[in-house]
């Protein structure tokens, strides 16, 4: 079973569905001891970093996450949730779960392109790993989002690249821990691929 983690951050419930379309067993939950042990984690979100970390942190939820980390439980960040992943945010003051030694950064970007970065784009893939198995640069997937990973230091946790302006990580990882910038459940066929690989290769 894949516990999607509930901290009030949204797109919960459209995460949940896409996962029930590929006939998976999933279970929405903001109780630690089900995080602690669960299976499968999907860390999703939308919305400001520090919100984000201080819902955490009020449902007591950083131990239960940090505990499946340390005992290899698969888990995935999607938007929002890949940049609680990383040491810390420009978009906060806190810091971040630390689960992937890299930062978020704001987009910096001059002339015609706006930020947010929204609509569909596509990534150029860096390390081949089970989670994008299937899936290339014909693909594209759906952003939402005003910062990014920073690219300093972060080749060995990058798995995949996107274009806006410059080339970002938009997939991260270290061990069983990921993360996707964009939103695989808004993202079609596509995104549902990644999902169902994440539900079979882990």
């Amino acid at each position: 079973m894949i516990v999607i983690v509930d901290y009030g951050m949204g797109n919960i419930r459209s995460v949940e569905k896409a996962l029930k379309r590929l006939g998976t067993d999933v279970v929405l939950s903001s109780d630690p001891s089900t995080i602690a042990n669960a299976k499968k984690i999907i860390l999703p979100g939308v919305g400001h970093f520090e919100k984000g970390m201080s819902n955490l942190k009020e449902r007591n939820l950083i131990e239960s996450l940090t505990a499946a980390r340390n005992a290899n439980v698969p888990m995935l960040g999607i938007c929002l949730g890949m940049q609680l992943l990383t040491n810390k945010s420009e978009e906060a003051t806190c810091n971040g779960l630390g689960f992937i030694d890299v930062d978020t950064v704001e987009f910096s970007i001059t002339g015609k392109l706006k930020i947010p970065h929204m609509g569909w784009n596509t990534f150029d893939v860096k390390q081949e790993i089970p989670l994008i198995e299937g899936l290339d640069s014909t693909d594209s997937f759906y952003f939402a989002h005003s910062f990014h990973v920073d690219p300093k230091n972060a080749e060995k946790s990058t798995f995949g690249t996107t274009d806006y302006g410059y080339t970002f990580p938009s997939m991260i990882m270290n061990g069983s821990v990921m993360g996707v910038q964009f939103h695989p459940e808004k993202s079609h066929d596509s995104g549902l691929k990644l999902l169902n690989n994440f539900i079979e290769n882990y």
